[in-house]
């Protein structure tokens, strides 16, 4: 089946076995489209409109594959909350890699497709609501400007999985740069084999990084693209107030994109120290701890490198610890640009800083809404907040108004440079659960209505102030993985 255009050139399939496991999607009992992602489809070149719904379901469930496809499932490693497992690709397959009309290369992958050889007691399948979730804020993070990988598809399996009761199953359509991970390279490493190592490193480069295809140094050169990669990626996230939850190291893609929305959710309330996951019970990847989670990862990364970067083994480490540790500052810098960015502020000025983490503090200190007090520094929002009557509050802004006036560009500059870097609305983490329990009902006006307002982050738009407002429960938030 070649209906829709797919155009698969595949490459990771012919790397050795050491890499992956061979493997078919486990067809599914009665599958059904409730969602395919038109826009992005329309970027993929896809074209669906010679295939009716019962074949588009039988596709995108795996049950009917295209020609072209090579199905695998993945190997990788990975260190989870600080330990150190053997993984893959438990409950996904990659049916192959997609060339655009632009020759892009995109891998497509079923996540819940069914058991595979690295299941490890698991099911292989997963649940409806995790499959939309990751659907919906991965489309979020799109329009919100962020590198992560894409949703194409949500198919009903007509079969329930038991998790702590019994849920619709679903299978999704993720679409990525690569699946390439940090854990992906932890699993050749620890393998010991330097030729399947250096194979990984050539195919990793020539697919992402063929700039430093003629490098002197291709391992180090490797690692300190993707420090820069990384620290652009937290960054951003920081930026719209985004907990990715889950930071292990399987979850570092070497594409730079964010992968894996599972106990993912967003700033209300500004706490540096905010941890929305289930599972994570020491604050290990709470929102203020992201950038230093960050530099672990890459330190993980590094050691993977160390036999390529050097022969002797010590000067290797060396140059790898120098390399990691240009983390910090390069996460600073930028982190306070974006934080300039974010308050319309040009030019350098030494307590710029200052004048940042003041506002920080007082938003902690007031359990200010993260996104809405840019919002009301740019004169948006959903309504009036007293809050922003504080004295302390005013205080702080006319000092910022002071600063303003010291940039060398026009207000109306500053105003479009916060409006390019502040988004208006989010998606809210009461607002997706209010989505998804209408979705689990058969109900999709919500969720559609939802990726309608979402796909204009930074937008004026008439009558959303219900999606601008935080939950009005008082109830602490909880995600759980979904698996």
């Amino acid at each position: 089946m070649n209906k829709i255009n797919w155009n698969f050139k595949n490459t990771y399939s012919k790397l050795s076995n050491s890499f992956k496991q061979n493997i078919n999607p486990v067809p599914v009992k009665d599958p059904q489209l409730v969602q395919f992602n038109k826009k992005l489809g329309s970027e993929l070149n896809l074209d669906i409109s010679n295939i009716n719904d019962e074949d588009l379901s039988k596709l995108f469930s795996g049950n009917s594959l295209p020609n072209g496809s090579s199905s695998i499932a993945q190997a990788y490693a990975g260190h989870q909350f600080g330990h150190f497992t053997m993984l893959g690709d438990g409950r996904a397959v990659l049916i192959g890699e997609h060339l655009s009309k632009n020759n892009k290369r995109y891998d497509i992958q079923f996540k819940g497709s069914g058991k595979t050889a690295f299941s490890r007691n698991g099911d292989g399948r997963a649940a409806l609501g995790p499959m939309l979730r990751e659907y919906l804020i991965s489309e979020a993070m799109n329009y919100l400007k962020i590198p992560t990988t894409r949703s194409l598809a949500v198919v009903k399996t007509g079969e329930d999985v038991i998790r702590e009761t019994s849920l619709p199953g679903a299978i999704l359509t993720r679409v990525a740069s690569s699946h390439i991970r940090v854990g992906t390279f932890q699993y050749i490493a620890a393998r010991e084999n330097i030729d399947e190592l250096n194979t990984l490193v050539n195919y990793t480069i020539d697919r992402h990084y063929p700039e430093i295809k003629n490098s002197k140094n291709q391992a180090l050169d490797l690692l300190n693209l993707l420090i820069d990669r990384q620290c652009n990626l937290v960054v951003n996230w920081m930026r719209v107030g985004f907990i990715h939850g889950v930071m292990n190291t399987d979850n570092m893609t070497i594409s730079g994109e964010t992968i894996d929305y599972g106990p993912c959710a967003f700033l209300d309330t500004y706490d540096p120290k905010t941890v929305f996951s289930s599972i994570d019970q020491t604050g290990r990847y709470a929102y203020c701890n992201q950038p230093v989670i960050t530099k672990w990862n890459l330190a993980r990364f590094a050691e993977c490198l160390v036999p390529l970067i050097d022969k002797n083994k010590d000067e290797a480490i060396l140059i790898a610890t120098e390399a990691i540790n240009s983390f910090e500052k390069k996460y600073e810098k930028k982190w306070l640009n974006m934080m300039k960015e974010k308050l319309g502020l040009f030019g350098l000025y030494d307590k710029d800083k200052f004048l940042i983490l003041d506002l920080l503090t007082w938003m902690h200190e007031k359990k200010a809404d993260y996104t809405n007090t840019f919002c009301h520094l740019m004169n948006l929002g959903p309504k009036k907040d007293e809050l922003y009557n504080d004295i302390d509050f005013l205080n702080w802004k006319k000092r910022w108004e002071s600063r303003l006036s010291k940039n060398n560009n026009s207000l109306e500059s500053s105003i479009e440079l916060m409006r390019k870097n502040n988004p208006v609305v989010i998606a809210r983490n009461h607002k997706v659960e209010e989505v998804l329990r209408a979705a689990e009902k058969n109900d999709f006006n919500p969720i559609n209505k939802f990726l309608e307002i979402l796909e204009k982050p930074y937008d004026e738009q008439k009558n959303i102030s219900d999606y601008q407002l935080p939950s009005s429960s008082g109830e602490k938030y909880q995600t759980f993985c979904g698996t």
